[in-house]
C-alpha cells in the first residue's frame, strides 16, 4: 500500500494534468474528483498529527487510546441500542393515541353528518336502504296478487 505521501504526490501529478486541459464535464468531474481525494488525505494527515499531539501533550500510550476507544465504542453502542429501545416504545405509545383520537375524530365527525342531515331533513344511508328494502318487499308483494 502507498504511503500518504506518494498518494497526495500523485494526487497532486493528476490534478496538474487535468487542470492543463479542461474538456467538458468528464474532465470537470475528474477535477472535482482529484481535488476531494487531495482535500481528504490533507484532512487525514491533519487528524493524525492532532491526535498524535493529543496523545504526546497527555502522555497517553496508543494501547491505552485504543482501550479508551474500545470502551467508550462500546458504551456508545450500549447508550444507542437504549436509546432505540426506548425511541420504540415511545413511538408505540404515540401510535396508540394516534388510534384511539383517530376514532374519536372519526365518531365525532360521523355524529356531525347525523345531526346535519337531520336538521334539513335529509335521510341517511341506512335509512335510505331500509327505505329500498322495504319497497322491494311491497313490489314482490303487490306482484304476487296480480297474478
Amino acid at each position: 500500500m502507498p504511503t500518504k505521501k506518494k498518494v497526495v504526490r500523485k494526487v497532486k501529478t493528476a490534478v496538474k494534468r487535468a487542470s492543463a486541459a479542461p474538456q467538458g464535464a468528464a474532465e470537470r468531474l475528474r477535477n472535482t474528483w482529484t481535488s476531494t481525494v487531495e482535500a481528504i488525505t490533507a484532512a487525514e494527515s491533519d487528524l493524525e498529527t492532532q491526535v498524535k499531539a493529543v496523545l504526546r501533550r497527555n502522555k497517553i500510550s496508543t494501547k491505552d487510546a485504543s482501550a479508551m476507544f474500545k470502551d467508550l465504542s462500546a458504551l456508545v453502542g450500549r447508550e444507542r441500542k437504549k436509546a432505540l429501545r426506548d425511541l420504540e416504545h415511545r413511538l408505540g405509545a404515540i401510535q396508540a393515541q394516534a388510534l384511539k383520537q383517530r376514532k374519536a375524530v372519526g365518531s365525532a365527525v360521523d355524529d356531525a353528518v347525523q345531526s346535519t342531515l337531520a336538521r334539513f331533513n335529509l335521510p341517511t344511508r341506512q335509512e335510505v336502504r331500509e327505505l329500498t328494502r322495504k319497497v322491494d318487499e311491497l313490489s314482490r308483494k303487490i306482484d304476487r296478487f296480480k297474478r
